[in-house]
């Protein structure tokens, strides 16, 4: 079982910057892609970013060229450097993992999901 715990969120001014990490633990010597989503009031959850378990990276066309992810800790750590914050990016960010294919046994099958709780980003104008 994966756990995932997202932390950095906050309140910041538009132009401000903050820093997501999410914290796993696990079967973590396994093939995952790991992503950010996030979900607005009222909205549907929406992906933001990706890392898939080879290292390539993807963004959505609204944070291109602001957010950027990338991991650390042999993996154990996802990060959501967002820049230039603006307020249409206020919502709840989740951590999530994918599994891909096995490498053990002991990995989660290939398309089971692990979700965060959630962490909280506000950017005021």
């Amino acid at each position: 079982q994966v756990r995932l715990v997202e932390s950095g969120g906050g309140s910041v001014q538009a132009g401000g910057s903050l820093r997501l990490s999410c914290a796993a633990s696990g079967p973590l010597l396994c093939n995952y892609d790991m992503s950010w989503y996030r979900q607005a009031p009222g909205k549907e959850r929406e992906f933001v970013s990706t890392i898939s378990f080879d290292g390539a990276t993807s963004y959505a066309d609204s944070v291109k060229g602001r957010f950027t992810i990338s991991q650390a800790n042999a993996k154990s750590t996802l990060y959501l450097q967002m820049d230039s914050l603006k307020p249409e990016d206020t919502a709840i960010y989740y951590c999530r993992a994918l599994a891909r294919q096995r490498k053990t046994l002991q990995c989660p099958p290939p398309g089971q999901n692990y979700w965060g709780q959630g962490t909280q980003v506000t950017v005021s104008s």
